[in-house]
């Protein structure tokens, strides 16, 4: 039985990223960027150790992005590329598998088909096997004073992608043997060392990050619109007003609860985690923790809105309809949406806060309570 490992290689600085965290260390989706790219080996089937080579600064970092998978323990890389991989390829030395993938770190979006594909041409004799899409720009030469000097063909122009995939001790003696050379990717390696490599058919959604403006792209391309629906109710008890939306408003009653029973904001609350598929409001803030006895609501929306912004996510628009016969909302209507709009931290024209009756019906319309219901509109990643 043929044996697959997979090396990814994550040992770089990222200069051209433009921020102090190395971009496989940044945020894409609600998890590093490196951990895609990890778990795209770690869960397929025909691979069966997963090397990854890093920076010695980022052993925290990346003890924490890896946390929960099975993978071999770390090695360090060296000061280019190649050093890299060829110190990956040798801790791979023991285990001696019969396939090795070399993987870009900051290449998080690789799918099972691409490698499948690579491991397809190797299982057939391939030294090595390379995921290409073809160029569909036209491309230019340009001169030090920006003038386009000269048309380029495109004609049998190419962009290589990782995986590579190679015969793991072919790979390894390339390596060794041309070691100190500065060769841009391991394909390049294999081919100074006499042998043929393949191509198979990469994806185009397999794009590599450089800089801050790939991981805005590919963010967006991740995420999904999703909604979610909150609905809360509280009864009145004895008083002198009730709070609304962050909103105190004054009156012969108050809304009766464990909190501060701002049965608008439970009902934001819940919109949003339900948008997330995260529970509910008193999943993590149980009515029996006295922790928050007569907390302010604010509390949990903005502990809804760390959950969505820890997974990149953004508010797009949440809705809320109050349900009562007192208090009348229509002289504090903008001053409570500009309440939600500070407690989430997004612009007021992301709140929309609308009031109605129940024409004397039921609870609410015996004046016994509150009612309120709420959907919110989010921004998501796909994958979560």
């Amino acid at each position: 039985m043929t044996t697959c490992a997979a090396l990814v290689v994550a040992a770089g600085r990222g200069t051209r990223f433009g921020t102090s965290t190395p971009k496989q260390y940044a945020g894409l989706a609600g998890m590093p960027v490196i951990r895609h790219a990890l778990m795209a080996f770690s869960g397929h089937p025909d691979v069966s150790h997963v090397q990854a080579v890093i920076h010695p600064d980022d052993h925290q970092k990346f003890t924490e992005a890896a946390s929960g998978l099975a993978l071999a323990a770390p090695v360090f890389g060296g000061e280019t590329r190649q050093q890299s991989v060829r110190l990956g390829l040798e801790a791979l030395s023991d285990i001696n598998p019969d396939f090795v993938l070399v993987h870009d770190g900051a290449r998080p979006n690789v799918k099972a088909e691409t490698i499948d594909h690579v491991i397809a041409a190797l299982s057939i004799g391939a030294p090595g096997a390379v995921p290409i899409v073809p160029i569909r720009d036209s491309l230019k030469k340009v001169g030090d004073g920006s003038q386009i000097t000269d048309s380029v063909p495109r004609d049998n122009i190419v962009r290589a992608q990782t995986p590579q995939g190679f015969q793991f001790q072919a790979l390894l003696a390339a390596h060794q043997r041309l070691d100190g050379q500065s060769l841009t990717d391991d394909s390049a390696v294999m081919e100074n060392a006499g042998f043929i490599v393949t191509t198979v058919e990469g994806d185009e959604s397999n794009t590599k990050i450089t800089d801050a403006a790939d991981l805005r792209i590919m963010n967006d391309s991740l995420m999904e619109t999703r909604t979610g629906s909150g609905f809360d109710v509280h009864r009145f008890g004895s008083g002198d007003g009730v709070t609304l939306g962050g909103v105190f408003i004054p009156m012969d009653k108050a809304l009766i609860g464990h909190s501060d029973a701002d049965v608008l904001l439970h009902a934001a609350t819940d919109a949003i985690l339900g948008a997330l598929g995260d529970g509910d409001i008193g999943i993590h803030f149980p009515p029996t923790d006295q922790a928050f006895k007569d907390a302010g609501s604010s509390l949990f929306l903005k502990f809804a809105m760390e959950r969505l912004r820890a997974l990149m996510g953004a508010l797009i628009h949440l809705d809320v309809t109050v349900i009562c016969e007192q208090p009348k909302l229509s002289t504090v209507r903008d001053q409570i949406r500009t309440s939600i709009a500070s407690i989430a931290d997004v612009p007021v024209s992301r709140i929309s806060v609308k009031a109605t009756t129940t024409e004397g019906l039921g609870f609410t319309g015996r004046g016994e309570g509150i009612a309120c219901q709420a959907i919110a509109t989010v921004r998501a990643p796909a994958r979560h």
